[in-house]
Protein backbone atom coordinates (compact mmCIF):
# COMPACT_ATOMS: atom_id res chain seq x y z
CA UNK A 1 0.00 0.00 0.00
CA UNK A 2 1.53 3.52 -1.05
CA UNK A 3 1.28 6.27 1.10
CA UNK A 4 1.68 8.51 -1.60
CA UNK A 5 -1.49 6.91 -3.02
CA UNK A 6 -3.56 7.68 -0.10
CA UNK A 7 -2.07 11.29 1.08
CA UNK A 8 -2.98 12.13 -2.77
CA UNK A 9 -6.18 10.43 -2.12
CA UNK A 10 -7.09 12.51 0.57
CA UNK A 11 -6.40 15.71 -0.90
CA UNK A 12 -8.58 14.91 -3.64
CA UNK A 13 -11.10 13.79 -1.74
CA UNK A 14 -10.61 17.35 0.28
CA UNK A 15 -11.03 19.12 -2.91
CA UNK A 16 -13.90 17.03 -3.80
CA UNK A 17 -15.60 17.52 -0.34
CA UNK A 18 -16.22 13.92 -0.59
CA UNK A 19 -16.48 13.91 3.85
CA UNK A 20 -16.78 9.74 4.37
CA UNK A 21 -14.39 9.64 2.14
CA UNK A 22 -11.66 12.21 3.78
CA UNK A 23 -12.57 10.75 7.07
CA UNK A 24 -12.60 7.14 6.15
CA UNK A 25 -8.72 7.81 4.62
CA UNK A 26 -7.92 9.80 8.14
CA UNK A 27 -8.32 7.24 9.68
CA UNK A 28 -6.92 4.71 8.16
CA UNK A 29 -4.03 7.19 8.26
CA UNK A 30 -4.13 7.62 11.76
CA UNK A 31 -4.50 3.43 12.74
CA UNK A 32 -0.64 3.47 10.24
CA UNK A 33 0.88 6.19 12.56
CA UNK A 34 -0.53 4.66 15.97
CA UNK A 35 0.98 1.40 14.81
CA UNK A 36 3.98 2.90 13.50
CA UNK A 37 4.54 4.62 17.12
CA UNK A 38 3.48 1.34 18.67
CA UNK A 39 6.49 -0.02 16.66
CA UNK A 40 8.99 2.45 17.23
CA UNK A 41 9.85 2.62 13.13
CA UNK A 42 8.46 2.62 9.77
CA UNK A 43 5.99 0.05 8.75
CA UNK A 44 7.03 -3.09 6.49
CA UNK A 45 4.58 -3.07 3.33
CA UNK A 46 3.03 -6.52 5.24
CA UNK A 47 2.40 -4.75 8.49
CA UNK A 48 0.80 -1.54 6.91
CA UNK A 49 -1.51 -4.31 5.11
CA UNK A 50 -2.25 -5.93 7.91
CA UNK A 51 -3.73 -2.87 9.67
CA UNK A 52 -5.63 -2.47 6.42
CA UNK A 53 -7.20 -5.74 7.09
CA UNK A 54 -7.88 -4.86 10.54
CA UNK A 55 -9.91 -1.93 10.11
CA UNK A 56 -11.69 -3.97 7.00
CA UNK A 57 -12.62 -6.57 9.10
CA UNK A 58 -13.53 -3.97 11.82
CA UNK A 59 -16.07 -2.37 9.53
CA UNK A 60 -17.22 -5.79 8.20
CA UNK A 61 -18.64 -6.57 11.74
CA UNK A 62 -19.79 -3.08 12.82
CA UNK A 63 -21.62 -3.63 9.12
CA UNK A 64 -22.99 -6.64 10.27
CA UNK A 65 -23.95 -5.49 13.96
CA UNK A 66 -26.12 -3.13 12.78
CA UNK A 67 -27.47 -4.70 10.00
CA UNK A 68 -28.63 -7.36 13.13
CA UNK A 69 -30.02 -4.65 15.02
CA UNK A 70 -32.42 -3.08 11.79
CA UNK A 71 -30.04 0.36 11.93
CA UNK A 72 -30.07 0.06 8.20
CA UNK A 73 -27.91 3.70 7.64
CA UNK A 74 -25.28 3.12 9.31
CA UNK A 75 -24.84 -0.48 7.95
CA UNK A 76 -24.67 1.36 4.47
CA UNK A 77 -22.30 3.99 6.34
CA UNK A 78 -19.85 0.75 7.43
CA UNK A 79 -20.12 -0.84 3.70
CA UNK A 80 -18.76 2.31 1.84
CA UNK A 81 -16.17 2.77 4.71
CA UNK A 82 -15.19 -0.73 3.85
CA UNK A 83 -15.35 -0.05 0.29
CA UNK A 84 -13.30 3.04 0.49
CA UNK A 85 -10.66 0.80 2.35
CA UNK A 86 -10.74 -2.45 -0.03
CA UNK A 87 -9.68 -0.03 -2.92
CA UNK A 88 -5.60 -0.09 -0.84
CA UNK A 89 -5.44 -3.68 -1.03
CA UNK A 90 -3.24 -5.75 -3.31
CA UNK A 91 -5.23 -7.65 -6.07
CA UNK A 92 -7.05 -10.55 -5.35
CA UNK A 93 -5.76 -14.22 -6.66
CA UNK A 94 -8.44 -15.54 -9.76
CA UNK A 95 -9.96 -18.66 -7.96
CA UNK A 96 -8.07 -20.82 -10.82
CA UNK A 97 -4.52 -18.89 -9.46
CA UNK A 98 -5.45 -19.39 -5.96
CA UNK A 99 -6.44 -23.23 -6.54
CA UNK A 100 -3.21 -24.23 -8.28
CA UNK A 101 -1.23 -22.63 -5.51
CA UNK A 102 -3.05 -24.88 -2.83
CA UNK A 103 -1.96 -27.79 -5.09
CA UNK A 104 1.38 -26.77 -5.00
CA UNK A 105 1.36 -26.36 -1.56
CA UNK A 106 -0.59 -29.51 -0.45
CA UNK A 107 2.54 -31.44 -2.65
CA UNK A 108 5.60 -29.15 -0.74
CA UNK A 109 3.31 -30.41 2.58
CA UNK A 110 3.07 -34.02 1.42
CA UNK A 111 -0.38 -33.98 2.64
CA UNK A 112 -2.86 -36.45 2.70
CA UNK A 113 -5.78 -35.58 4.59
CA UNK A 114 -8.12 -32.81 6.71
CA UNK A 115 -5.40 -33.66 9.32
CA UNK A 116 -2.81 -31.78 6.93
CA UNK A 117 -4.68 -28.73 7.42
CA UNK A 118 -2.04 -26.08 9.00
CA UNK A 119 0.95 -27.91 7.26
CA UNK A 120 -0.72 -26.25 3.95
CA UNK A 121 -1.68 -23.16 5.57
CA UNK A 122 1.65 -22.28 7.09
CA UNK A 123 3.48 -22.52 3.56
CA UNK A 124 0.65 -21.29 1.44
CA UNK A 125 -0.26 -18.18 3.39
CA UNK A 126 2.98 -16.40 3.01
CA UNK A 127 2.81 -16.70 -0.61
CA UNK A 128 -0.43 -14.74 -0.68
CA UNK A 129 0.61 -12.14 0.67
CA UNK A 130 -3.23 -10.54 1.17
CA UNK A 131 -3.99 -11.75 -2.22
CA UNK A 132 -6.94 -14.10 -1.02
CA UNK A 133 -9.36 -14.18 2.08
CA UNK A 134 -8.03 -16.27 4.53
CA UNK A 135 -11.48 -17.85 5.50
CA UNK A 136 -11.96 -18.48 1.45
CA UNK A 137 -8.35 -20.02 1.39
CA UNK A 138 -9.06 -22.49 4.41
CA UNK A 139 -12.22 -23.84 3.40
CA UNK A 140 -10.83 -24.36 -0.55
CA UNK A 141 -7.44 -25.64 1.31
CA UNK A 142 -9.44 -28.33 3.53
CA UNK A 143 -12.07 -29.05 0.49
CA UNK A 144 -8.87 -30.25 -1.53
CA UNK A 145 -7.77 -32.44 1.98
CA UNK A 146 -10.92 -34.03 1.94
CA UNK A 147 -11.27 -34.77 -1.32
CA UNK A 148 -7.64 -36.20 -1.60
CA UNK A 149 -8.68 -38.35 1.64
CA UNK A 150 -12.07 -39.24 -0.05
CA UNK A 151 -10.26 -40.21 -3.40
CA UNK A 152 -7.54 -42.79 -1.35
Amino acid sequence: MALERLDEDLREALKASQQLKVQTLRMLKAALKNREIHKGGPLTQEEALAVLRSLIKQRQEAQESFSRAGRQEQAQKEAQEMAILRAYLPRELSEEELSGLIGQCIQEAGATGPRDLGKVMRLLMPRLKGAADGRVVNQMVRKALEAMEAGK
